[in-house]
């Protein structure tokens, strides 16, 4: 049992709660969104437990080394809330303020 918590369930939350820090620190990159401040931690929960079951596939299938978690973490962050994110529209300014 405390083989399974060490290499499975530490390393799940660690990548979750790196994935949850880096996405509302990808809020404060000034994107569109404020109105729902809830949604950069979030996703970014989502793109953590992604980037875990990516890397978990890689170690049983071709033994990917333990650094290539964080970088996997970032990445699915940054394309859940970049390229591949929800699209916002940005509020226009009115003219008169």
């Amino acid at each position: 049992m405390q083989e399974v918590l060490q290499q499975l369930w530490i390393p799940l939350a660690m990548a979750v709660s790196f994935g949850a820090f880096t996405g509302s620190l990808f809020r404060l990159s000034g994107r569109p969104g404020s109105e729902r401040p809830l949604m950069f931690p979030v996703l970014g929960l989502l793109g953590g437990l992604t980037a875990f079951m990516i890397h978990q596939v890689l170690v049983w299938t071709v033994g990917a080394p333990t650094w290539l978690l964080p970088i996997l973490v970032v990445l699915q962050v940054w394309l859940w809330l970049g390229p591949l994110g929800p699209k916002i529209p940005r509020r226009e300014q009115d003219p008169r303020e």
